[in-house]
């Protein structure tokens, strides 16, 4: 497990092009203001999603500003792994974070 918003595949960290998700390390607050890893949270969500239907595929898409491959990425049933995290409530569409152009790496 990376976090919410990155995997790694073949020791290659690899940032969910669309989406912001919380840190692994990160602490939230919920609606009754209770404290909980809710970068945790979604790592596990991700990690157990994944294992669902391996093999991941990754789709070029830019660098990132820290020289990460930016991907979006597809289960091998096909199911498109940023959007199930934004549906399931694990991460935050973000077009910020969507890289309109692609560049070569």
């Amino acid at each position: 497990m990376v976090d919410g918003d990155t995997i790694e595949i073949h020791g290659k960290r690899v940032r969910l092009n669309g989406i912001d998700a919380p840190e692994y390390d990160q602490q939230c607050d919920d609606a009754k203001h209770f404290r909980y890893s809710c970068g945790w949270k979604a790592a596990a969500a991700l990690d157990a999603f994944l294992a669902k239907s391996r093999p991941v595929r990754c789709e070029f898409v830019s660098w990132d500003q820290y020289g990460r491959f930016v991907g979006d990425c597809f289960r091998a049933d096909g199911s498109n792994v940023a959007a199930w995290l934004v549906k399931n409530g694990q991460a935050l569409d973000w077009p910020k974070c969507q890289t309109a152009s692609k560049t070569d790496p």
